[in-house]
Order: C-alpha cells, then structure tokens, then sequence
C-alpha cells in the first residue's frame, strides 16, 4: 500500500512539474507588451499645449482570459490633470486590410505628410515632406488611431488564429473590446466618445457602435465620424446587372468629367452634379429598370443625355447599352490624351502602355501616387519622434487579409446566402437606442470608389433619423484631406460637430 501511495504521488509530482513547466512554455510564447511612450508640446488651432504619446500594443483576451492577440495604436493624450470628460476620438482606416495610416498621417495626426494638393504630381521617391499639422484636433480631444490585427503591427499571439479576427462581425468585436480596454486604462468612461472611419472603416464603425452596446458593459458614443462612407455596398460596387450602380456613380462620373474639361463647361461644379444627379433621378433610373422595352430611339436619345454628362463618345455609350462601369469611364473618358483615370480620386492621371484595354492595367493612380510618401512618413516618423523600436515591419496594407475575411454577418452554421454588404440599418437602430449618436458623412465629389450619390441614396432608405445626420461635401477624392482646400474644410466641418 505504501508503495502504491508513493508511486501516486511521484505520478502526481511529475505531473504538476510539466503542467507547470508547460504554463511557463506557453508564457514563454507571449513576449510582454510593447509600449513606447514620449512627450511633445505644440500649438493647434492657436492653443499651446503639451502632450504624451503612447505607441503600443495592447494583448486582447479571450473567454479564458488568454492573450490572443496584441493590437497596435498610437494615442495622443493631452497633459491634462482631470482628463474625465475630455473627448476621445478613436480614428482607424478600411481596407479590409489597412492600417490607419492614412488617416493619421493625412489629417488627424499632429504631423502629416506633404503631397500634391492638385493631383498633377506623383509623390515619386524619398526624401517626402512632412509638417506639423497646426490643425490637428488635439486642443479639443484625445486621438487614437488603431491598427487592426494584421495590419501594422498588430498580429495574433498564443492561441489566437487569424480567423478570430479577419471578419465582419470578429473585427468589429475586437475593436470593440480593444476601445473598453483603453478607455477602463485611461479612466475615461465619463468622456465624450468618437468614432471616425474611412472606406470600410465606415463599416467597422456601424459594426462597433453595434458591438458596444452589447457584451455586459454598454459604451454609447455620443458620434461616428465617416469619411467616404460604405454602409451598404450595393451602391459602390460597379458591376453589370446591378442597376443601383449605374445610378449612384452617375453623378460623380459626371463630376471628374467636368473637372478634365470635358463636361459642364461654364456652369459651376455643383450645379452640374445637381443637374446629374436630378437626370439620374428622374430620367436614367427609370429606364434602367426598363431595360429592353425601351425602344431604339428612346435608347440614342437617353445615350446622347449620357454622354452630355459623361463626356464620353455618344456611341460609344450606346454600344454599352447606356450602362457605364467605373473601370471602363476610367480608361476611356482620356484615351485620346493616353490618359487612365484614378479610382480613390478621379483627379489623379495614369499613363499606360495598353492603350487598348477596357479597363486600367497599372492599379490606381490615386494609390501609387501618394503610397510611398506616407508610408516612409510614418516609418520616420515612429522611429525618430515616438522613439518605437520593433523587430517587424509596419504594414500599411495587408493584401492576404481581403481573401479570408469573413463577411457572414451571422454566425457559421446559421442560414445565410450570400447578398451585399449592408450594415446601415444596423447604424439606424443604434442611433434610436442612443438618443444623443450623431453622424457626420463626408463625400468627395471624385471619389470612384464611394461615390457620394450612394451616400445619400444609403441614408435616405434605412430607417435613418436624418436629423441627426449632416452630409459634407468636397472637392477631393476618396481622401479627400490630399486636397489642401478639403483638409481644412473638413477639419472646419469635424469641430462643428463636434461643437468645438
């Protein structure tokens, strides 16, 4: 019997030893969290002030209390001595696939890069020109731009897998969990919160206001900043058969047309794009329903209308069976020129080599004319100014991202087929459970991608409390911040939200 007892517990002994040698194994797995943290002063908006800045991961957990991932922000904190009810802004790019970036080196950051206001200049190779930005928000609140995992410097850790995150309704429950971790860290409950996003980032911030409310720990925001919204995709996805995208990219092709002087010449820029957009109402909607039962004559006519808007060969327009792709008006409004048309901003020009293709063969001009400058901003900028040290690169996109995400708004193993992306009425709900959400939508007038009519159309057919809503516009593309005139608009626009 003794030596049964022993036996059982040299058994028991050994086992605690490699359960405990196999915990520290796994803890090994886990490095600590990074955090890099300096302190700045500068004058904003005319008021001096000084503050920290916190660049840093941040583990997020999952049920058992395991670090599953370790997300990347940069926060900007003033140096205040009751913080409480001071405004904090949380700011994040789109993608699916982007880093924020763009956002916080193009308009929100206390340092931004310099490109070409007017589009004629591609940003080339180093060295690029950064400045302060003297119009950075922080004299009226706290900024955090977030890096989504597998963006930046944001990945999975431990036990996490990159299908926990690479999706709609798990990134948005990420996000979310990350912002009740900082604001509990920070002890900013009490403050006034924000959301600003761009593209799909819009996306995520319907999603996370959604997420917020739930989870036993309800967060209210008191408003969404969107900047190029993407609520529901129908409207921005420009493929044949889908007859709302004829419609809610009319009007902006329209725009780039008048803006490369080949339509509206002499009338005001909003003038034509009202004109468009009430032709594309009233006259160009109802006979894209009616397709074929159109007759002939009504079909050159109604070309002829499209091509005083478009610019383009009326034609041409007519052997498209008055249907115009935004990848085909990109390359044929120009061809002559050799021109390509960019898509985040129709201002942008390409040259190509195939003059002959439907569609741009080198990407987006608007993309390669300006990528490199920001990304060796914000290297620069993290190395020499936030004093960030890490033994992996930044990754201002992520390209693998897109074709495993997730886009399921239900859980698996529930019914489900497989229809556009829509998270607005999802928006309009939230904003009746929270009397006090609010939503500023920004449009650029050259924006192919998210086109402003498709603002409107979205908003004006979800349950929307509009009176709450406040539409901007601007002479700018998808950011429509490279556009000098528009960086300060926009600004002017978020602090009168803001009511500021």
């Amino acid at each position: 019997m003794n030596n049964k007892i022993t036996i059982f517990f040299i058994f028991f002994a050994l086992s605690i030893q490699n359960f405990s040698a196999k915990a520290q194994e796994d803890k090994k797995d886990i490095p600590e969290a990074l955090v890099f943290e300096t302190h700045h002063e500068g004058t904003f908006h005319g008021v001096k002030l000084r503050y920290k800045a916190i660049a840093g991961e941040i583990h997020l957990k999952n049920a058992e209390g395991e670090p599953v991932a370790a997300l990347w922000s940069t926060s900007y904190i003033k140096e205040d001595p009751n913080p409480s009810k001071r405004p904090v802004t949380f700011i994040f790019n789109g993608g699916p696939g982007s880093a924020s970036v763009w956002l916080h080196m193009g308009v929100f950051g206390p340092k931004v890069v310099n490109v070409d206001s007017d589009a004629k200049k591609d940003d080339g190779a180093a060295p690029f020109e950064v400045i302060h930005n003297d119009l950075a928000l922080l004299d009226i609140t706290d900024l955090v731009f977030i890096d989504p995992v597998g963006t930046g410097y944001s990945k999975v850790i431990g036990k996490g897998k990159n299908e926990d995150f690479w999706g709609l309704t798990e990134d948005a429950r990420s996000i979310a969990q990350f912002m009740r971790m900082w604001i509990t860290q920070h002890q900013r409950w009490q403050s006034p919160k924000y959301i600003a996003g761009e593209s799909f980032g819009t996306t995520r911030a319907a999603a996370v206001t959604a997420a917020l409310e739930g989870g036993g720990q309800a967060m209210a925001l008191n408003g969404l900043i969107l900047i190029s919204q993407a609520l529901d995709y129908q409207g921005s996805t420009s493929v044949h058969d889908n007859i709302a995208s004829y419609f809610t990219y009319f009007p902006t092709m329209a725009a780039t047309a008048w803006y490369h002087g080949k339509a509206g010449q002499g009338k005001k820029l909003e003038d034509f794009v009202q004109e468009a957009r009430e032709f594309a109402y009233q006259v160009y909607l109802p006979a894209l329903y009616q397709g074929n039962q159109l007759s002939t004559e009504n079909k050159k006519v109604l070309s002829s209308r499209i091509a005083y808007f478009l610019g383009l060969d009326p034609e041409y327009v007519l052997r498209s069976d008055n249907r115009i792709l935004t990848s085909r008006f990109k390359k044929e409004l120009l061809r002559k020129e050799g021109k390509t048309i960019g898509t985040l901003d129709g201002r942008y020009l390409g040259e190509e080599g195939d003059q002959t293709a439907d569609r741009p063969t080198l990407g987006d001009p608007s993309s390669y004319g300006i990528d490199a400058a920001y990304t060796a901003a914000l290297n620069d900028y993290f190395a020499r100014t936030l004093k960030v040290q890490m033994d992996r690169p930044y990754l201002t996109s992520n390209g693998s991202i897109g074709s495993k995400w997730n886009w399921r708004p239900v859980p698996e193993g529930a019914y489900w087929e497989p229809s556009y992306v829509n998270v607005a009425r999802s928006l309009g709900e939230s904003m009746r459970r929270n009397k006090d959400l609010k939503v500023l939508v920004a449009n650029g007038y050259y924006d192919l991608i998210t086109p402003f009519l498709d603002a409107e159309y979205t908003f004006a057919r979800h349950d929307i409390p509009m009176e709450r809503v406040k539409m901007t516009y601007y002479e700018g593309g998808h950011m429509m911040y490279n556009h000098r005139p528009d960086f300060e608009k926009l600004v002017r626009d978020i602090r009168e939200f803001m009511g500021r």
